[in-house]
């Protein structure tokens, strides 16, 4: 049986019941980010790009953090956390985060670099390194193995998952830009980038939770059941529990 099925209709109803929560940090993060990045374009030029081009990076992990965290709290009965909570119960976790996306980027980046398959092999093997941080509480170089034993035996299955949120994404960037036709190149792309992010932001963090908790609890299941019949159980080398 495949413990993913019907996930992303699960995210989809979350997404709808807290909308308004979702959207709000993920529109006020990525709306800080654009307007500190110009200020600092136009008030420094090329070096106040690059130095609003870092801050961005932190605002991207921060947005990660504080989305699973608000994710989480709302499949616990506490989506009731306003902006502020939910941007403070993320904060403890950012630095851990950045350090483990940053490392996660490099090797996927130098694994599409190769033949592209690589890539998308660890694209989806460290898929649930976030909420191994945020909700797990795995350490940023933990989070690595602990996501790669939890997708482990069901890749396919979260591969296809991504693809199809993929595809939202290709979709919803494009109607977007049919929409903005008439602005200019960089004020279309800007505007969309924002737009489109903010509303997919949320939902992907949502995917991510749930396939994180959904494979967590399959994993535990084979635990169970090969300790029932007496067989050693599912080994997840690296992962969340001690054989």
């Amino acid at each position: 049986m495949n413990p993913l099925s019907g996930v992303l209709g699960e995210a989809w109803t979350l997404y709808k019941r807290h909308a308004a929560h979702f959207l709000l940090i993920s529109f006020a993060i990525y709306l800080v980010i654009a307007v500190i990045t110009a200020l600092l374009s136009l008030a420094l030029g090329s070096f106040g790009a690059v130095v609003g081009g870092l801050l961005s990076l932190v605002g991207t992990f921060l947005l990660q953090a504080a989305l699973v965290k608000a994710v989480q709290d709302a499949r616990d009965g506490r989506g009731d956390l306003d902006l502020r909570a939910s941007i403070d119960a993320a904060l403890p976790f950012v630095w851990s985060v950045a350090v483990a996306s940053i490392f996660a980027a490099i090797a996927i980046a130098i694994g599409f670099a190769l033949i592209i398959v690589p890539g998308l092999i660890l694209l989806t093997f460290l898929s649930l390194i976030v909420p191994w941080i945020v909700v797990g509480g795995a350490t940023a170089f933990e989070s690595f193995g602990k996501s790669w034993a939890t997708v482990r035996g069901y890749a396919w299955h979260v591969f296809g998952t991504y693809v199809v949120v993929f595809l939202i994404l290709i979709v919803g960037e494009f109607v977007v830009g049919v929409i903005l036709l008439a602005l200019p190149y960089a004020a279309r792309t800007f505007i969309s980038d924002v737009v489109v992010g903010t509303l997919v932001a949320p939902f992907l963090a949502a995917v991510v939770t749930l396939v994180y908790d959904r494979l967590r609890a399959a994993h535990d299941q084979q635990a169970q059941s090969g300790m029932a019949s007496g067989t050693p159980p599912y080994p997840p080398a690296g992962g969340y529990g001690e054989y």
